[in-house]
Order: structure tokens, then sequence, then C-alpha cells
């Protein structure tokens, strides 16, 4: 009985590992378990509810997991050039070029994008509500001697505001008005909320908070501001080890017009106005890069 037992269980295999391989899958392929795919992306997809949005139907459609580290895109892309993540979603465009550069990711891909914008207390103290240009109002800020609150953590946010400062020719560093919270997006927002200060987001992040905020909207629509992400694929030459078949599949997911369809249409029920607007397939001079 134990051996015909035995039989049927080997034949039960057989089967399955046969109809496995005529549906496209090799038995090999078949014993190995899925495998997580890290992303490494930026505060602001996470705190948008984006991700929420998208990762359950990427996991759906491949079968893989994601395994989300929300940081700024500077700490994304050093995850990424020591073989910690498997595939970016970053919006540093500068700091993402040198990284290809270095043979750290195989394609960059533009996804999408949103702006900027300069936040404070409806009382403005700083007088910069409606300002046109971004530059001036940092100005007006740090002559004012009001605080600015720098997220300070060399995300792309915190390296837009750096370059703003530096277009503007302001000194801000060691500065008694220039603080630091080193925090991501929505944390930085809430403490300057809470101080009643000013400070540089992203719209989406803004938008998703802003009910509990108390901070308006007080400078926009600088060519400056403007906030793009792409997706990134780590180069699995030089990290072997990483799973370069999920990130890709992860990559082509975020560009496919199923999701490029989903964030149009993201925040608009509830916002009014979406909190991404999609560029899959654009070419990056129409957006000023």
């Amino acid at each position: 009985m134990k051996f015909k037992k035995n039989m049927f269980l080997t034949g039960i295999a057989l089967a399955t590992a046969a109809l496995l391989v005529a549906g496209g899958f090799t038995a090999a392929e078949a014993a190995k378990p899925q495998k997580a795919v890290i992303l490494a992306t930026t505060t602001s997809t996470q705190d948008t509810g984006l991700l929420d949005v998208l990762i359950p139907i990427f996991e759906k459609k491949t079968g893989y997991f994601v395994k989300t580290i929300a940081v700024g895109s500077g700490q994304a892309m050093a995850m990424g050039a020591k073989g910690e993540a498997d595939i970016l979603l970053v919006h540093s465009p500068a700091a993402e070029k040198k990284f290809m550069a270095d043979g750290n990711g195989v394609e960059r891909r533009l996804v999408m994008h949103n702006d900027f914008i300069i936040v404070g207390p409806p009382a403005d103290p700083a007088g910069i509500r409606g300002m046109k240009k971004a530059t001036e109002a940092f100005k007006k800020i740090a002559g004012s001697g009001s605080i600015f609150m720098s997220r300070g953590d060399r995300s792309g946010t915190h390296v837009k505001e750096i370059d703003i400062w530096k277009a503007g020719g302001v000194k801000y560093e060691g500065e008694k008005w220039y603080q630091q919270t080193g925090l991501g997006m929505g944390q930085t927002l809430a403490v300057s909320a809470e101080k009643k200060t000013y400070t540089l987001a992203d719209r989406g992040t803004y938008l998703a908070l802003k009910k509990n905020l108390g901070l308006d909207i007080l400078v926009e629509g600088d060519g400056i501001l403007l906030n793009i992400y792409h997706v990134i694929e780590v180069n699995p030459k030089k990290w072997p080890k990483a799973n370069f078949p999920g990130g890709k599949a992860f990559a082509d997911f975020m560009v496919s017009k199923e999701t490029q369809d989903i964030i149009k249409t993201f925040g608009v029920d509830k916002y009014g106005s979406p909190l991404f607007f999609p560029d899959a397939g654009k070419k990056e001079e129409a957006l000023g890069l």
C-alpha cells in the first residue's frame, strides 16, 4: 500500500510539472519561490498613498511581493549603488544621471511629474504670497529672518531646495532662520505646521495632508519647481544577486498604460485634481530636462 501511495503522489507531481511546462514554466522555475522585489523610493510616493493603490495591483498581476523602503531620493540611490535595492522610483534628475553614468543602473524611464510648492503660515510674515519666482521668494524669507524648515536629508526635495537657494545667491547654511528636520516630507510638513514656518514641499504630499496642516500654498508655478519622477532598474552585472527580473517587471508596470491611467486620476475624487501627471513615453525635453 505504501508503494502504491508513493507512486500516486509521484504521478501527481509529474502531472503538475507537465502542466506548468505546458503553461510556459520549466519545472525548475516552478520549484522556485517568487522573490521579493525591493523598491527604494521617495517618501512622497508613500505619503500620498499612490503606492498603496499601485503595489497590490502589481503583486496580483505578477506574483512578486514588493518590499517598499521609503526614503529620500539620495538615500534610495545610495541603496541602489550598494546593491541593496532592485528598483528605484526617484525624483532627483541630476543625481539620477550620475547614478546611471556610474554604471549603477541599466535603464531610466520617465514615469510622471507634479511640482514643488512653497508653503507657509497664513500670516505669511515674509510677505511672499503670490510671488512668481521661487528664488525671489527664498530671498525674502532669508531677508526677513523668517524660519525656513528644510528636510535636510539629501532627498530630491532637499536637492531642489538647495538649487533654489544657490540660484538666488542666498547664504543659508549656518543661519539661525534655517532649520533642518532630517525627516521625510510628511513629517517635515508636520513640523513646519507646528512651528508655523516656511518649507518646500511636493504638491502631492501637501494635498494629501493639507487638512491637518494649517499651511497655505504661497508660491507655485515657477518652472524651477517642476518635480519629475523616473524608475531605474539596478544593474545586474554589478549586483548579480539583485532581483533584476522583478525590478524590470515593476518598471514595466509603472510605465504601462494601465498604471499611467491610474496615475492620471489618482487624487481627483478626493482633492479635485490629480496628485501626479503621467509621462511615460514622453520626451524629457518636453518637460524641460
